[in-house]
């Protein structure tokens, strides 16, 4: 049993990793601000959910605020720290760019520098598939070039991963940052292009395509995201003194124990494929609205999950029929369509 500092668990992921940590036996302090980016009540019910189990407490305050942080952390004296928090979406952060600074970078900030005085055994963070930007390669590979973000919330995501490599190197702090692809599920985010989709069908009206339907991702369901992270968890990047036989890809850094790990699906998924599937378990047609491709959005997204696979004897392949019906019946009953 550990006791585990999550940031982020009003939020999705954070929600449903929560859950799942606590049902291992595991004690959780939850730290979140409660933003308004999206529907606030959504957070607070997932919260009141995670509040009903054994071992579960919280704390509702922003990353920024740092004596309130250090404070939470103080007194709960983590194992681990499992930062989710951020401000997500990649288009809103076209518009409102400030809050992805002052949350993912600054909020991100103050994390490490709570793990490291903590001691933590882990700090585990949140990266994000975007940071691949303009990478052409694929499947996208840890040890790839990311070196051409696309959005500000891309570059705020690339900039941790660089701070959190010399908290590493220069504290023994241990690291790993998961770059996750394109996440769906249950309690899930309403900003999300599958959320979105299912609200418009469902109420007929039509859902904007983007590119003309000419988009892969790698659509990954909350579950085996979660299972990869909670698998994880307990292997910390060793100290540079400390390593046995290299493992094959391993992005392991050379002067610090920091690593990143893919958690994909590891199949690419049209999206027309995607819209169908949803149709299907739906009894309902989509209208399409045809677009063009958003500033700031690529074309594809695909990843290499091998590393993943040989630390932890973990694959995701959840299907998209499998993965969504969960999804569609929880949006159903908590809607009430």
């Amino acid at each position: 049993m550990q006791k585990i500092l999550i940031t982020g668990t009003a939020g999705f992921i954070g929600f449903h990793l929560a859950q799942t940590l606590l049902a291992a036996g595991h004690k959780v302090h939850g730290y979140d601000g409660m933003t308004p980016y999206y529907d606030v009540s959504l957070k607070r019910k997932r919260h009141a959910k995670l509040a009903d189990l054994p071992g579960f407490t919280a704390t509702e305050a922003m990353l920024e605020d740092m004596a309130t942080l250090s404070r939470v952390a103080a007194d709960f004296a983590p194992d681990a720290i499992i930062h989710l928090a951020a401000q997500a979406g990649v288009r809103y952060s076209l518009t409102h760019p400030r809050s992805y600074i002052e949350m993912n970078f600054t909020g991100s900030f103050n994390v490490l520098e709570v793990a490291k005085a903590q001691g933590v055994r882990h700090l585990m963070i949140a990266s994000t598939s975007s940071v691949y930007g303009a990478n052409p390669k694929m499947p996208f590979q840890e040890t790839d070039q990311t070196d051409h973000p696309l959005t500000v919330y891309a570059a705020t995501k690339k900039a941790v991963e660089g701070l959190a490599h010399s908290y590493a190197h220069l504290w023994g702090l241990p690291v790993t940052l998961f770059r996750f692809f394109t996440v769906y599920g249950s309690w899930g985010r309403p900003d999300l292009a599958y959320f979105k989709f299912t609200k418009a069908i469902l109420e007929g009206q039509p859902i904007d395509v983007y590119n003309h339907g000419e988009m892969w991702r790698d659509f990954t369901a909350v579950e085996d995201l979660v299972e990869g992270v909670s698998r994880l968890l307990p292997l910390a990047p060793p100290l540079p003194g400390a390593r046995g036989t290299p493992v094959e890809g391993d992005s392991l850094s050379p002067v610090a124990p920091h690593r990143i790990v893919n958690v994909g699906n590891t199949n690419k998924v049209h999206l027309m494929d995607f819209i169908h599937t949803l149709e299907g378990l739906l009894g309902r047609k989509a209208t399409l609205n045809m677009m063009p491709m958003q500033p700031g959005d690529v074309p594809a997204t695909w990843a290499d999950c091998s590393l993943l696979q040989q630390l932890t004897g973990f694959q995701p392949r959840t299907d998209l029929a499998t993965g969504l019906k969960p999804f569609v019946d929880w949006y159903r009953d908590y809607y009430r369509v």
